[in-house]
């Protein structure tokens, strides 16, 4: 069995995906990584990301290869800082007779041996997590029931996608903003590309709800809101092409917020599919040419969703199991402020 595993690891060398040795090992108890093939497939990350990193032109490949396997290494070099730490606190041990000195010695390294454990379990789940791809999606989060403090919410749960995607180092567009009187948002929309980003963000789609103190609120009752959230898969222009005579382009003043610039150039932009009649707008920038841009990308993802929903059934209904009706029965996650969970 273990030369078996060996051997399946070994395999692993020189490979670019992960998903082969997740599917081996499913669970981190069954990997060692003091067994040797193991040893010698870290080190052949290492040794393929310091060739990567010093090449001063990538190609795409290589730097989605490079994106892919840096997390790995960067646990890597911490174990491998700590391992030095603990090396040489034994070699301390040895020349230090003074028993007050030994037994700080032997404390610092077991706070040493207790961190090493934790590196090690954060480097078999990166080892063993599902396997990301590169790609983009359009996020759609529209207000349900609850009115005012829906909104608000609908607000803060958009705002809180936004950060983590630029945390994460993610493109991030926005391509629409309807906000309320109060300064939530009824709905709004955003395009997310990125390392990661369609298996990662699949898993917000649904019905958010929220139970808490609304500020505006003057009895101190507990409301429940819910937020309905949409993933879209985002086509690339290869994927979906649209011949610009099937497309009539209108650019006016944006409205809203934006100060002086917003009544003296005509930046926003509006797009009409004639063949299915498909209109979409774009105003959040400043610039007419990336509004054009963000508006032609979300047009793609409408269309790519139609011509999707024309060939299965099963697809059409997509959107409609991710969000329901944003009832407050419908639910994937309660964010409960009173109880703090």
């Amino acid at each position: 069995m273990a030369l078996a595993r060996i051997h399946s690891i070994r395999s692993l060398i020189g490979c670019h995906k992960f998903s082969l040795l997740h599917r081996c090992y499913s669970q981190q108890n069954t990997v060692n990584l003091s067994d040797p093939a193991i040893q010698t497939y870290l080190k052949h990350l290492m040794l393929e990301h310091d060739d990567l990193h010093s090449k001063l032109r990538k190609s795409m490949d290589e730097t989605r290869r490079l994106l892919e396997i840096k997390p790995i290494v960067n646990v890597l070099d911490q174990r491998i800082s700590l391992y030095d730490s603990i090396e040489s606190l034994k070699e301390l041990i040895k020349k230090d007779g003074d028993g007050e000195m030994q037994k700080m010695i032997k404390e610092e390294a077991q706070i040493y041996l207790k961190r090493m454990k934790e590196i090690d379990n954060d480097l078999l789940s990166i080892l063993l997590e599902p396997q990301l791809s590169e790609g983009g999606v359009l996020v759609e989060v529209t207000a349900g029931a609850g009115g005012l403090e829906a909104m608000l919410f609908a607000r803060q749960l958009f705002e809180l996608y936004e950060s983590h995607a630029s945390y994460k180092g993610w493109q991030v567009d926005i391509a629409s903003l309807e906000r309320s009187d109060m300064g939530g948002l009824r709905k709004a929309s955003m395009l997310l590309s990125g390392y990661g980003v369609p298996e990662l963000m699949r898993m917000e789609a649904g019905v958010h709800r929220v139970q808490r103190i609304p500020t505006t609120e003057k009895g101190g009752r507990i409301h429940t809101s819910t937020v309905s959230v949409a993933v879209l898969p985002q086509p690339t222009e290869v994927e979906l092409e649209i011949p610009e005579r099937d497309v009539v382009i209108e650019t006016k003043r944006a409205s809203g917020a934006g100060g002086q610039h917003v009544n003296t150039t005509d930046s926003a932009v509006r797009l009409v599919h004639t063949p299915t009649g498909t209109m979409v707008e774009c105003q959040e920038g400043r610039s007419q040419i990336k509004n054009k841009e963000i508006a032609f990308q979300k047009l793609r993802t409408l269309l790519l969703e139609k011509q999707i929903e024309e060939q299965s059934s099963k697809i059409n209904s997509e959107r409609k199991s991710q969000v329901g009706s944003g009832n407050r029965n419908e639910k994937i996650r309660t964010y409960n402020y009173p109880q703090d969970r």
